[in-house]
């Protein structure tokens, strides 16, 4: 049963950075990518349909973590604190920021919250890649936050190897000046919490008993439902972005 846990966790790690991870990606460019307005709204229309449901592969790869290693969300919590805190900020002010933009038809008003993206994005991208060097390196806090900034920059180039075939021709032109192809970084962004899966030791971390069973038996069964709803929407809103959306 902990190895089912293992493979689980692994699972919903790597659909997290692979989906999410573009997102992120995308909003730490938003800058570069759209020049004015329009543009922005076009480079945010590229992923709005899907962050929502993106972000619930950490919610479910959170819950695993809780349920299944209680001794991993306590080396992680007490170790790395200050990133989770980051993250954590990071993760609000990007969320608020694609909310909210659209909300007052005014320059000013939107050039805060496209100011929030981009804060945001890069905050979580760098405490991500804090969290998975320290994990990687076996060290803590200082070691994961030197590690941060280059594994962050794999989140801008998966972010442009996304808007590659989702933006207008001209703009996805702009984004091709990156060379990523998306294939390619979503193999690496999945590999990334497999890698650093190898450096936990996951015998001392797992629980036991019925709580690791219960967990494991509600994520079977949550998987395969999150794979369906995530398969539709990719379907619906397949092909590139003409228009901007509702955000």
């Amino acid at each position: 049963m902990d190895s089912l846990a293992v493979v689980l966790l692994a699972v919903f790690s790597a659909g997290y950075l692979v989906l999410a991870g573009a997102d992120v990606g995308v909003g730490m460019l938003l800058p570069w990518l759209g020049r004015d307005q329009r543009e922005r709204r076009l480079v945010i229309a590229s992923f709005a349909p899907f962050f929502l449901g993106n972000e619930v592969w950490l919610v479910a790869a959170a819950g695993l973590v809780a349920g299944a290693f209680p001794g991993l969300e306590h080396g992680l919590l007490e170790e790395l604190y200050p990133l989770f805190a980051v993250l954590l900020f990071g993760w609000v002010v990007r969320d608020m920021g694609l909310w909210l933009r659209g909300r007052v038809d005014a320059a000013v008003w939107r050039g805060v919250w496209d100011a929030a993206i981009v804060a945001g994005s890069w905050a979580l991208a760098l405490a991500w890649g804090s969290v998975l060097g320290s994990v990687l390196a076996g060290g803590g806090l200082g070691v994961g936050s030197v590690a941060g900034l280059p594994l962050a920059v794999l989140f801008a180039w998966h972010g442009a190897g996304f808007v590659r075939w989702r933006l207008p021709v001209g703009l996805a032109e702009r984004a091709g000046r990156v060379p990523s192809r998306y294939g390619l970084s979503a193999l690496v962004m999945a590999g990334a919490p497999v890698v650093a899966g190898v450096q936990v030791e996951w015998s001392e971390v797992v629980a036991e008993g019925a709580g690791l069973t219960m967990t494991v038996v509600v994520t079977v069964v949550v998987l395969p439902l999150l794979l369906a709803s995530q398969a539709l929407v990719w379907w619906t809103f397949r092909g590139r972005v003409e228009s901007p959306s509702y955000l």
